[in-house]
């Protein structure tokens, strides 16, 4: 009997949604609302000079060893390797290096493997606890102890919080820049009057 076959479908989820919080904290801890873009920890480590992407490269490698807890095979991992340290390389040159970590993701990626793998294995066809995995554990506590938290429309304004908020910071700054544009305006109008 294999290692994966061992695991059961809520040590999978753990597994995962430990692998998730690293990967969010490397590659996305600010995110853009309602996407899986945003920046990490990889590309603020990536502005300190040579330690930076060996750190990140070193952390990367701790995301393949999560992936290999689940039971990804080594040939599924193969390109994430490959990227971390395509990631690593590039990362020694200035400017260019920290850009190329907001975009190129290897904690990401490697958590995207694992992911279809355990879509193959396990049949877990959530996401919920990958997308939002601080704020799923932190549900899951709350649903033990509350039937309040496990009606399905509290769960997911909780599950979405960052987002809400992340829509309503925006919300909030384009009307700024707006008062602030109008404000300009008619300062130069009075100048030019």
């Amino acid at each position: 009997m294999s290692e994966q076959q061992k695991l059961s479908r809520q040590e999978v989820i753990r597994l995962e949604r430990d692998l998730a919080k690293f990967a969010n904290m490397m590659d996305s801890v600010v995110r853009i609302p309602f996407t899986k873009q945003g920046v990490g920890a990889d590309a603020a480590l990536s502005t300190i000079p040579v330690a930076g992407d060996v750190a990140g490269f070193v952390l990367t490698c701790y995301a393949i060893y999560k992936a290999k807890q689940i039971g990804v095979p080594q040939n599924k991992l193969t390109p994430v390797m490959k990227l971390a340290m395509m990631d690593a390389v590039v990362g020694f040159i200035p400017v260019a290096g920290t850009v190329f970590d907001v975009f190129i993701r290897p904690s990401r990626k490697a958590l995207a493997i694992v992911h279809d793998h355990i879509r193959e294995e396990y049949q877990i066809r959530s996401e919920s606890h990958v997308t939002h995995p601080f704020l799923h554990e932190r549900l899951e506590q709350k649903q033990q102890s509350s039937a309040f938290w496990r009606n399905p429309v509290v769960a997911w304004i909780w599950l979405h919080l960052p987002d809400l908020l992340g829509v309503i910071f925006i919300i909030i700054l384009a009307l700024a820049m707006w008062w602030g544009l109008s404000w300009l305006w008619q300062w130069w109008q009075t100048l030019n009057i």
